[in-house]
Parts: C-alpha cells; sequence; structure tokens
C-alpha cells in the first residue's frame, strides 16, 4: 500500500495580494489530509473519501479504459466531475500514470471537518501530484488555479514565506515563533467562504497595485519580525486597512466584532474561514457569546 500526506494551511498576510506578487506569509496546520492507495485487479479506481470521524462523505468508482480516465460509474455529480478533471490532468502531465490493466482502491482522510477551509482541495492536489511524480503547481494551474502558497504549506513543515516572482513560485522556510503566541488565536466563523468568487471580486475591484504591494511587503516583513503582542495588534490592523481599500470590502472586526478589545485580521477570502485573534485575554468565551463556538489557539493550529 503506497500512502501520501499534506498539510493544510492559513494565510496569515497577503491575501489576495499574493495572486499578483504580494510578500505572504503562510503556515502548514497540523491538520491535514491522506491518500491511501491500494492495488485490485479490475481496471477501475473505487475511491472513498472520508471525514475526520471517518464516516464516508464521498465515493465514487471511476473507470479505467484504453489508458484514459473515462466516467464515474456511481454518479455524475461536480464532485466527481472534479476528480475526474484532476486524474486526467495528472495524467497529461505524466502519460504513465495510471496506465497499466490494473486498478487501485484510493482512501482519502481529512483530520479536519471539510467546512473549516484549510486545503481539502490543496492538499488532494499536492497528494495526487505526489501518487503521479509530478510537479504539484503545475497540477494546481491545470484544476482550480489559485497562487500555488496552499501547495506550498502542503509540502512543509514550517512556516513560509511565499511569492510569485514571473509567475514562478519562491518559497522560504522561516522562523516565526512569536513570543506571544500564547495571546493568538484562530476563530472559525461558521461558513466556508468561496475563495474563487473572492479572487472574482478582488479582480474585478484592483487598482493600480505596486504601492499596495510595497505596503504588503513592508508589513508581512514587519509581522514576521514583530517581538510584542502590541507591536503585532498595530501591524495586523495596518494590514486589514489596506486590504479593505484594495477590496472596497469593511475590515472583518468592523463589520461584526466592533466591541472586541483585542485585534483581529481576516485570512485568506474575506468574510468566511477563520480569523486571526490577537488578545491579552483568553476571548473564546466572547466569540461562544457571539455563536462561534470554534476558538482555536495557535500553538493547536500551526504545525511548528
Amino acid at each position: 500500500m503506497e500512502s501520501y500526506y499534506s498539510n493544510g494551511k492559513l494565510l496569515l498576510t497577503g491575501e489576495y495580494a499574493v495572486l499578483d506578487g504580494a510578500l505572504s506569509l503562510a503556515i502548514p496546520t497540523k491538520y491535514g489530509q491522506s491518500l491511501d492507495i491500494e492495488a485490485i485487479t479490475e481496471p477501475k479506481l473505487v475511491w472513498t473519501s472520508l471525514d475526520k470521524n471517518e464516516t464516508v462523505w464521498f465515493e465514487t468508482i471511476i473507470e479505467i479504459a484504453n489508458n484514459e480516465i473515462t466516467h464515474s460509474v456511481r454518479n455524475n455529480d461536480d464532485i466527481s466531475k472534479r476528480l475526474i478533471q484532476i486524474l486526467n490532468a495528472a495524467k497529461q502531465l505524466n502519460p504513465d500514470f495510471l496506465n497499466s490493466n490494473n486498478g487501485f482502491k484510493i482512501t482519502t482522510k481529512l483530520d479536519f471537518p471539510r467546512h473549516w477551509g484549510l486545503g481539502t482541495s490543496s492538499t488532494l492536489i499536492n497528494n495526487v501530484a505526489q501518487w503521479a511524480k509530478i510537479n504539484a503547481y503545475k497540477l494546481l494551474e491545470t484544476t482550480f488555479g489559485g497562487s500555488g502558497y496552499d501547495i506550498a504549506c502542503a509540502q512543509h513543515d514550517t512556516p513560509i514565506t511565499y511569492q510569485l516572482e514571473n509567475n514562478r513560485p519562491l518559497v522560504k522556510l522561516i522562523d516565526f515563533i512569536p513570543s506571544f503566541k500564547n495571546s493568538l488565536y484562530f476563530v472559525y466563523l461558521n461558513k466556508k467562504q468561496n475563495s474563487r468568487e473572492g479572487i472574482k471580486h478582488y479582480n474585478a475591484n484592483k487598482g493600480n497595485l505596486q504601492t499596495i504591494i510595497e505596503d504588503i511587503n513592508t508589513v508581512t516583513s514587519q509581522i514576521i519580525n514583530s517581538n510584542s503582542l502590541e507591536n503585532f495588534e498595530l501591524l495586523i490592523t495596518k494590514h486589514e486597512e489596506i486590504i479593505s481599500k484594495l477590496t472596497k470590502q469593511k475590515a472583518i472586526k468592523a463589520l461584526l466584532f466592533n466591541d472586541f478589545k483585542g485585534s483581529i485580521k481576516s485570512l485568506g477570502a474575506w468574510g468566511g474561514d477563520f480569523i486571526l485573534v490577537a488578545s491579552k485575554e483568553n476571548p473564546t468565551s466572547y466569540f461562544n457569546k457571539k455563536g462561534f463556538e470554534t476558538v482555536i489557539q495557535y500553538t493547536d493550529m500551526v504545525l511548528k
């Protein structure tokens, strides 16, 4: 049996602008997704996807005929179509992939809730790329698209800076262990944000980006080197102001948490998934009273 595993991801700085070359800070999470592969004699893929409770959330059987991945025997839903697209894209990048008379029993397993937005798709892309022995960034490019920072997180076990230079990923491993990490939290906003919709909105509203990207690069570097909670709070608030002007969207603190004493920063596509919270006091009760039950300490989320 072959097994592969990829880390989940969170983008702490540079959201949206990472697509246009901004320097961004990203962290791999303790949560991720595995892919187990077992050979079978029939020329088909028997695919089962499990959630964190080991409950089946998706299953299908995909035919392999004449060295082609053709269709799903069991269903023809959007997930099946997307999966077939990914597998065919992998095959185009490596024609020897799935080029045999036998098939495989495939089991994927998430160790985080699907709706959290920590990389259900990116971890799958990276796992399939490992299995097919191809470049995961190229597989992402021909399927979901995006900046690729999530693939970098899937492949690395420490915080990174990520930047696109001439459309090529530049990944640097960094030491980002804030001395005030026990005052940082991640709060789930009870809805999974569609990142493709967020990118569409960003592209429709962005103007001249040169100054904005320079500002984000500066703030990202300062955040990485921040040595106090007070300084960190000022910086993430400044970052929120930059992205708010860029996307013409109201910052999440002003929108939902105006009475909160600490600082709050949106992550990824604004309006959903997780927010980063900086607070001297544990903010769990505050967010719970507002109806947000998932509050995770920074050290319980970040891989290292």
